[in-house]
């Protein structure tokens, strides 16, 4: 923080930012559907329209990046290209394109006397996204919240701060273009943490929902300081678990990419779990694959017996999110082995089994209590997009409100409404 800009002027900061963020909310709740959609395209086609300004940002960024030494997984995170800039774009076409949740019946119930009460969607409200390295959180985030009638104050990392103000001018436009309030989706403009601090204190009560997406840290940090709800994952320690009964060319294809796709994302996969039974026959295969492709492999004991090049892992490497080309392997005893050991070490991210055996995949998946649970998938799936949900603003794997990929349903709430006949109740 400079002598120029004090603490108490970030809080002013936030607080204005908070105050009409809650003015717009009250705005966007009543939006059309149309009108909605029409800022979502338009701002699909500002994107494309500046690709070359918001690429020219993301260099800027990354040239901070890399004097910074940034992790080869966080700077894969913060890179934008002319790929990852259509998907953004094309992101926001697929949320246009989704049934529009608010206002939509859960249930309809009729009382013995008449009374009928119905369960109505929702926005939540105003909602506080707090994330790193990602910029296209940023459209994805602010899409989510749009689209579910809910106003977002979004705090991007510092490291991408160029890009995400590139982005956010895009979605400034889109809503202008709608005829909605440009404090619907507002960035916060300072890297000054203090600012983090002012979101987690509940902005003087205007912020309903906290979401932090990023490292270990940041979410630790915002799970035990912020005073409104939080909805998040801590860890993505995610297992892929090759049964014996599994095919095993499938297991080695699923495997490498549950791993090495991008190992940067929460649902890569950082543990192997090999039955016993086939421990000896698949390791060597499975070993000589992931090396391949540049992965390092840390093992117990027992696979090191049979591919003594496996550095010898901790038990602290089984309770690691690696984020990185590294993953961890365990002999286990068949799929009882795999239950408990994904009991003892999972975070509750995501889970696979590789089976041929449906019995035994029955068994995994209903012993498994873990948001996310696979049968023959790589856990690189584990994602927004892929659930047909158009993007996600985080994975949550609490058991409260929802579980797996947030998308435009899990930032609703419900309301009651009680139609009656001159009902008294005596």
């Amino acid at each position: 923080m400079t002598a120029s800009v004090t603490k108490t002027d970030i809080e002013k900061l936030m607080n204005a930012m908070g105050q009409s963020a809650c003015d717009s909310a009250s705005v966007l709740r009543l939006a059309a559907p149309d009108q909605k959609n029409k800022a979502l395209l338009e701002t699909a086609s500002a994107i494309i329209v500046n690709a070359r300004q918001i690429l020219d940002a993301n260099a800027d960024d990354l040239e901070r990046a890399h004097a910074s030494e940034l992790s080869p997984a966080m700077i894969d995170r913060l890179m934008v290209d002319d790929t990852r800039l259509a998907t953004i774009a094309q992101s926001l076409k697929d949320i246009a394109a989704l049934s529009d949740p608010v206002g939509k019946k859960i249930s309809t119930t009729t009382r013995p006397n008449s009374l009928r009460i119905e369960r109505i969607r929702t926005p939540i409200g105003v909602i506080a996204v707090i994330f790193e390295s990602r910029p296209n959180v940023t459209v994805d985030a602010g899409a989510l919240c749009l689209k579910s009638g809910n106003a977002a104050i979004l705090r991007g990392g510092s490291e991408a701060i160029k890009t995400s103000k590139a982005l956010h001018a895009c979605l400034k436009q889109g809503l202008t273009a709608a005829g909605l309030p440009e404090t619907c989706l507002q960035l916060v403009p300072t890297r000054d943490r203090a600012a983090v601090g002012a979101i987690l204190s509940g902005l003087e009560g205007t912020i309903d929902l906290i979401v932090p997406r990023g490292g270990k840290s940041l979410v630790a940090r915002v799970q035990k300081d912020a005073r409104a709800p939080v909805l998040s994952h801590l860890d993505g320690i995610c297992h892929v678990y090759v049964d014996g009964d599994a095919d095993i060319d499938k297991a080695v294809a699923i495997t490498v990419n549950a791993k090495m796709r991008r190992p940067g994302v929460c649902g890569a996969a950082e543990t192997l779990l090999i039955d016993q039974k086939i421990l000896s026959e698949f390791l060597p295969i499975i070993a000589d694959a992931l090396t391949a492709a540049g992965c390092t492999l840390k093992g117990d004991a027992a696979s090191r017996d049979i591919v003594p090049a496996i550095e010898e892992a901790s038990t602290g490497d089984f309770h690691t999110e690696y984020l990185d080309a590294v993953i961890s392997i365990a002999s286990v005893d068949g799929v009882e082995g795999a239950i408990r050991h994904i009991a003892d070490y999972s975070s509750g991210h995501t889970e696979s089994i590789i089976t041929e055996n449906e019995t035994t995949a029955a068994r995994f998946i209903s012993a498994v209590d873990s948001a996310i649970v696979m049968h023959n998938a790589s856990t690189q799936f584990a994602d927004g997009g892929e659930f047909g949900l158009g993007a996600e603003i985080g994975i949550a794997t609490g058991r409260l409100h929802a579980r797996g990929p947030v998308g435009l349903k899990e930032l609703t709430t419900y309301k009651n409404v009680v139609y009656g006949e001159d009902h008294i109740r005596p």
